[in-house]
């Protein structure tokens, strides 16, 4: 590897990066789409390979995407065999469904940290698509995800992704191993798809209620759920409601005193499922 083309790949704040130094770790962190064998892999930020190396060398159809054009430029340099395999692009806004061909794939990476929930959220979006993600967050956000109904790191993300994904904490990586080092503990986690193929009831209404309810959480859902209940009432205009629907039964239920740290995933979907009747009478 050349050392004075390495050095001239600097990690960028605005971006988010900081690249992983540690090569025991960066295996480690690739062997964890193994539990999905067969499916093309998606790299997000792969700087300057350190993961990319291990990736190549399973047998598989492997893209990476990167936006910073100093690493899209080493990795050209160092990884040929890469050359049509390099999306020099931003994430956030690709369409996936081209990535492969509309084919099911594993998404991976040692995510930049700036976007790690954005990255989650338009895995949501692509759930069909993405039956694997795995990959280094911070150690927050992966408990997060993690966490389990009555959990002070329970919210919206643990309950948007466990609505759709297994979710495993796999291990916790220390700042040392970066450069630069965060200022924050790392993890790696993995989501596999579960087996629910709907849930049942309006998924956009689903997640506007588990966002509206999270955004107070410190509120019971009798307070906090007010202004979804007000909007559904009162829809943008030219589409005015000729009933407004009388939502002071559901408001009275006891479920209404808990607060949205309490609801599992199921429960929030109960409650989608009655938001929904309330407006269908």
């Amino acid at each position: 590897m050349n050392y004075e083309l390495r050095k001239s790949v600097k990690p960028k704040k605005f971006l988010g990066q900081h690249f992983l130094t540690d090569l025991s770790i960066a295996g480690r962190i690739a062997d964890t789409v193994d539990a999905c064998p067969g499916l093309p892999i998606l790299e997000v930020g792969p700087g300057m390979g350190v993961m990319t190396q291990f990736l190549v060398r399973k047998s598989r159809q492997v893209k990476v995407v990167e936006i910073d054009y100093e690493s899209v430029e080493y990795l050209r340099r160092n990884y040929p065999e890469l050359e049509d395999s390099i999306i020099e692009d931003d994430f956030l806004k690709m369409h996936l469904e081209r990535t492969f061909g509309g084919s099911p794939f594993v998404l991976t990476g040692n995510y930049p940290y700036n976007i790690s929930s954005q990255i989650f959220f338009k895995m949501l979006d692509y759930k069909e698509l993405i039956p694997c993600c795995t990959g280094m967050i911070q150690k927050e956000v992966a408990e997060r995800i993690a966490a389990g109904p009555g959990s002070k790191t329970y919210g919206i993300l643990s309950v948007l992704i466990q609505a759709w994904y297994d979710v495993e904490y796999l291990f916790t990586v220390e700042p040392g191993v970066f450069n630069p080092p965060p200022k924050v503990r790392s993890a790696v986690i993995r989501l596999t798809r579960n087996k629910t193929e709907s849930l049942g009831c309006d998924e956009k209404l689903f997640r506007r209620l588990v966002k509206t309810t999270f955004n107070q959480r410190r509120k019971t859902l009798r307070n906090n759920i007010k202004p979804l209940l007000k909007s559904l009432v009162n829809p943008p205009a030219p589409c005015p409601s000729p009933l407004a629907p009388d939502f002071q039964e559901l408001l009275a239920d006891p479920i209404m005193s808990k607060r949205p740290e309490q609801l599992s995933v199921q429960d929030f979907i109960a409650l989608t499922l009655r938001l929904q009747e309330e407006m269908n009478r």
